[in-house]
């Protein structure tokens, strides 16, 4: 234990235990999110676009690990509201964990790009939560990682004040690619993110990238909301 863990000592975002971000009783509360089509939203096995919702510019499927609740909707609301930098590194271990020990669905040897903050933003919370996050995971799964083949252009509202129908037209035409990655690589690109929701933001990445001439592109994110 350090100095700072001393003088802050850490506390379960799930029950209020002292000694980790999530502790291991609450690790275990977590559930688990079910495969569902990135398209339509509806149950799929193994996450895999619907052949009916397939079309050219979709995400070819999804991967989310836990519902958005309890500890971890807690650890993540303090990554990106409470400035909590130290968090990433044990949600980064969790997610390693259930990639590598559950039956996980995703894309061989994929390369990780997390889902970019417009500059702006980044320089006033001080860090990309999703690259910090992303960097560790990329790093323990022996994965390719370009935190910055995707770029966010311009500046939009926080996807969580708006409405469903509100959410698609906040993330039209946000997202570019960084010229110097063009031509992409041949391999299965894995967009990484905090939270699916109507999965808005994910989907118009994978738009962005597949008219770049992307082949394969999958969405991963640490949890799935309603």
């Amino acid at each position: 234990m350090n100095l700072l863990d001393l003088i802050f000592p850490k506390k379960c975002f799930g029950c209020g235990r002292e000694g980790k971000y999530l502790c291991s009783l609450c690790q275990e509360k977590l559930k688990m999110a079910k495969p569902i089509c990135p398209v339509c939203g509806r149950p799929s096995a193994k996450g895999l676009t619907h052949p009916r919702c397939c079309y050219e510019l979709a995400p070819d499927g999804l991967t989310s690990i836990w519902e958005y609740q309890g500890g971890i909707r807690g650890a993540i609301l303090s990554l990106k509201y409470k400035f909590a930098y130290e968090v990433a590194g044990e949600i980064a271990e969790l997610v390693v964990e259930k990639l590598t020990k559950k039956k996980v669905f995703l894309p061989p040897k994929p390369i990780l790009l997390p889902i970019p903050l417009h500059g702006r933003r980044q320089n006033w919370r001080g860090f990309n939560q999703m690259e910090e996050i992303g960097r560790r995971v990329a790093g323990k799964m022996r994965w390719e990682f370009i935190p910055d083949l995707i770029v966010k252009r311009k500046t939009s509202s926080p996807q969580t004040e708006l409405k469903r129908k509100e959410r698609v037209e906040n993330v039209k035409g946000v997202f570019l690619i960084n010229k110097k990655y063009l031509p992409l690589k041949p391999k299965p690109l894995l967009l990484f993110d905090d939270v699916w929701t109507t999965g808005s933001t994910i989907k118009e990445a994978a738009k962005t990238l597949k008219k770049a001439g992307a082949r394969e592109v999958w969405g991963l994110t640490i949890t799935k909301g309603r």
